[in-house]
């Protein structure tokens, strides 16, 4: 095995998808008891990542008993999809429940393929029994304005004292207009006073008085989401305060809060001695271990690598992959969502080698006694592609070296992609960037 050609071992190893219903069967023995399965992406603007994870998803939950899923995205936006998929709210569709979604990059969350998803759980929510429904949660922490709102909005109904205490202590905010980044920057810069000891007392305030204000409200539900949003307020609070002190520091915190509310999410749904089962969608970036790549060297960590440790051998990571195709992305940060072309994988990067199996879609098992694992412990390049692509950058902005077969446990490869289609698609998206204006030279 160890004289196989990487090519041989691969088709050896892979497993054909051809769209039909047992397609995941192999991934699925795969998870076995796992209670996390984290499905990753490529890049933040790809259908066929969207529309894999949710078939994915539906079998975890049909089939494994999963409890939720938790998304690449802030806590109040997700958690009112999570009102509309329990049928809660006043939200008449998925596209009404999606509109939270007003940030950059909205598409990430508001298209149609999500939209989709959402409905396929309400619809399969309707037929369980409270105890029985599968919730829909954020795990970001980029809502900083909008969390404080709703820890405020809470305690106006259980604790109108405390709410004015709230007041105070998050008005040290108010002269920011909502500018996160502004605060960031003068908080760091010594230019004006840092929030940090405020939101900090706020939320050991809100914790020690947990079960009170759960017996006031009478919902223990109602109890979490104000403890997530108060706990994203302090975290985001740092995150913005030390995201102008380098990637690593900021990176680090935004991956330990997302792991954080992982687990916090984790031990709620918990319940009648039945550990909870939670499905995560997050780029690969996020959710591949980062002690196997050139980022995880500089001293990065992030979600996969922490849930491996947090609960070994319970956790699995799937990669996801593709060759060439088409993206929903900007071209800067708050830009437009364009319809932009995906340029063929670079040689000697791990998209090439999938590409030459000449298996336009397949999984690939990485774990125990398997060919392709040895074939994928060579270093190699990998791209990444995140709300942002720059083609005339390629290498530089979207490559990084890693070794695919530690950093996941199986990959989904997809020769060809097509963009993710926006609920709000504008005339940017709708015009395609023709290859032509590509530099051949990069």
């Amino acid at each position: 095995m160890a004289n196989l050609d990487p090519l041989d071992a691969i088709r050896a190893a892979a497993v054909p998808l051809n769209g039909g219903p047992r397609d995941y069967d192999a991934l699925l023995d795969l998870v076995g008891d796992a209670r996390f399965v984290l499905l990753g992406e490529a890049t933040h603007g790809t259908h066929e990542f969207y529309e894999e994870r949710a078939r994915i998803t539906q079998r975890l939950i049909e089939e494994k008993g999963f409890h939720a899923v938790a998304v690449e995205a802030d806590w109040p936006d997700a958690y009112r999809v999570n009102r509309y998929v329990r049928g809660q709210g006043e939200d008449g569709d998925a596209n009404a429940a999606l509109s939270g979604f007003e940030r950059f990059p909205n598409w990430m969350w508001r298209n149609t393929d999500v939209s989709a998803f959402v409905e396929w759980l309400r619809e399969r929510n309707r037929k369980q029994a409270d105890g029985k429904q599968v919730g829909f949660y954020g795990l970001d922490l980029y809502s900083l304005f909008t969390s404080l709102r709703e820890v405020l909005a809470y305690l106006d109904k259980v604790d109108p004292q405390a709410a004015r205490v709230a007041r105070e202590r998050y008005a040290c905010f108010d002269h920011y207009y909502e500018d996160s980044q502004h605060y960031g920057y003068s908080a760091n810069m010594n230019l004006s006073a840092s929030c940090e000891e405020g939101v900090i007392e706020q939320l050991n305030q809100l914790q020690q008085r947990a079960y009170e204000y759960s017996q006031k409200d009478g919902s223990a539900d109602a109890f979490f989401h104000a403890q997530q949003n108060a706990r994203l307020v302090k975290n985001a609070e740092e995150y913005y305060r030390t995201m102008f002190r380098g990637r690593v520091s900021s990176w680090n915190l935004r991956d330990s809060h997302m792991a954080e509310t992982l687990d916090a999410l984790a031990q709620h749904l918990s319940k009648d001695g039945e550990p909870a089962r939670i499905v995560v969608w997050e780029h690969n970036s996020h959710i591949g271990d980062a002690r196997a790549t050139e980022v995880g060297e500089l001293g990065e960590w992030n979600v996969g690598e922490l849930a491996r440790k947090a609960y070994d051998g319970q956790t699995r990571l799937i990669g996801f992959s593709t060759y060439e195709g088409y993206v929903t992305a900007a071209s800067e940060w708050d830009g437009p969502a364009e319809h932009k072309q995906v340029r063929p994988g670079m040689p000697g990067s791990y998209e090439e080698l999938l590409h030459n199996t000449g298996i336009e879609r397949f999984l690939l098992p990485l774990r125990g006694d398997n060919p392709a694992r040895e074939a994928l412990m060579q270093r190699r390049l990998e791209r990444a592609i995140g709300v942002i692509y720059l083609p005339r950058t390629e290498r530089q902005s979207h490559y990084f070296s890693a070794q695919m077969a530690v950093q996941f446990d199986a990959v989904i490869h997809i020769d060809r992609t097509t963009a993710v289609t926006p609920l709000d698609a504008g005339g940017g998206w709708h015009s395609e960037e023709p290859p032509e204006t590509y530099p051949g030279g990069l």
